[in-house]
């Protein structure tokens, strides 16, 4: 098992790789995938759903298990659910074009590793501030820290709280807000975050 000085230096290796720009060609598949935890959290459990895009019909959905074996340590869950999320999406016959994560560092380790473009998508802030947002669909606020640019907030339906994105990798902000937007229906969650999590509870 790594130790947390080695999952520090490896953090710092995979953020020095992170592509801020859009370096991918025309989607047409967009892959949600969400994790949780079974027997006392000894047991990792990821779910990954496959949508056409842009019409976001389901396509295909995988489940794949492994033993926890990095501990809960906030900052560096990615080294925690990463490995079985790669297994869940190793499981799929279509294209890994463009990946939507739960949650904001996650999405980086996982586009680097795979070498795929990946969004961030968080239900609650883990750092950053942004101005007043009014809680209208497709209002959006920079969320920054220490003066940089590091996510949005971005609310997906009227007078619902907003959802937090950051570019994971081969991705800029500007076009991972967009792609939130058009992936999101009548839900809060866009349909792939939403549908894997589903897909994870049903199992």
């Amino acid at each position: 098992m790594l130790s947390l000085d080695q999952a520090k230096t490896i953090q710092k290796q995979l953020a020095e790789q992170v592509v801020r720009k859009d370096s991918f060609e025309q989607v047409n598949y967009v892959i949600g995938v969400d994790v949780g935890f079974q027997d006392n959290y000894s047991i990792s459990k990821a779910s990954a759903v496959v949508l056409s895009f842009p019409e976001l019909e389901l396509l295909e959905s995988s489940i794949a298990f492994l033993p926890t074996e990095f501990p809960y340590i906030p900052g560096f869950l990615s080294f925690r659910e990463v490995p079985v999320i790669i297994k869940a999406l190793k499981a799929l016959s279509y294209p890994l074009q463009l990946i939507f994560c739960d949650g904001q560092g996650i999405a980086c380790h996982l586009g680097v590793l795979l070498d795929v473009p990946t969004i961030g998508v968080a239900k609650s802030i883990l750092i950053g501030k942004h101005d007043f947002l009014t809680l209208e669909k497709g209002n959006c606020q920079a969320l920054t820290d220490n003066k940089e640019i590091i996510g949005a907030a971005l609310c997906t339906r009227n007078q619902v709280k907003p959802l937090y994105i950051s570019l994971g990798h081969r991705i800029s902000l500007n076009t991972a807000v967009e792609y939130v937007l058009n992936c999101t229906t009548k839900y809060r969650l866009p349909e792939t975050t939403r549908l894997a999590d589903q897909l994870s509870k049903d199992f």
